[in-house]
């Protein structure tokens, strides 16, 4: 369908023999052959909610402070799949998303689900950015096939000075690893080795900026949840 609609282009990337899947080589291969001033990144298994998504995106990143600007998503049955990310979050120690699972109608933390605000990172599966800055830090680090290369990416951009901003006015629905599975469940051996390899390369890459904490995530919350829990193992300290 997409072929047959003249201001569209589609590309094909063909992978060489033995390949496996490389999200951010695909990324970066659409980038190349694309020549907007913009670019949206969109996974295959995202639908639409929200009718003006691509310009609340737009209104963002057509700033010259801003990096990249990512929406709201939610799985099928309206709860939270994505409002942001915090790094440091989550068993791996690597990244997070907030807010996970809560439902549609949830305020969340001070009601941060409800307006637009700095994170340090926002998820690939919906995130625009303008060319110039994809270029500016190399574009998807081909190194981080499937895992973290979209925080790796917002992480880059913070480096450049960029701020990126979750805006909760751009909603849609993300079926999550619909169309390849999930790299976390433990159902493939390899899968989860892959993983844990680019959790690990993460790990080392962004050292620095994990041992100094999430700057728009409170120290006091726990990095074991993601419904901004306060920490209970607080040490004790005597002179």
């Amino acid at each position: 369908m997409l072929e047959e609609v003249p201001a569209v282009k589609v590309v094909r990337y063909e992978p060489a023999e033995g390949e496996g899947f490389n999200f951010s080589r695909l990324i970066n291969f659409g980038a190349a052959n694309s020549d907007g001033k913009y670019l949206l990144l969109l996974n295959n298994d995202t639908e639409v909610i929200t009718r003006s998504w691509i310009e609340e995106l737009l209104m963002f990143v057509q700033r010259e402070d801003v990096g990249a600007a990512g929406c709201k998503l939610y799985y099928e049955d309206y709860s939270i799949q994505h409002a942001g990310i915090v790094i440091g979050l989550g068993a791996h120690r690597t990244a997070g998303h907030t807010h996970y699972k809560l439902s549609k109608d949830n305020l969340g933390y001070m009601g941060r689900l409800w307006y637009a605000q700095d994170v340090s990172a926002v998820t690939g599966a919906c995130l625009m950015v303008s060319r110039a800055d994809f270029d500016a830090v190399g574009g998807f680090d081909e190194s981080f096939a499937v895992a973290l290369n979209d925080v790796d990416f917002c992480l880059k951009l913070r480096q450049l000075g960029r701020l990126n901003i979750f805006t909760p006015f751009a909603e849609l629905f993300h079926y999550e690893s619909a169309s390849r599975g999930n790299d976390t469940d433990g159902s493939s051996a390899e899968r989860a080795g892959r993983y844990e390899a680019e959790a690990e390369r993460f790990r080392q890459r962004w050292k620095k900026e994990l041992e100094a904490g999430d700057p728009y995530y409170n120290p006091n919350f726990s990095l074991d949840y993601s419904n901004y829990r306060l920490e209970t193992n607080f040490a004790m300290v005597s002179e």
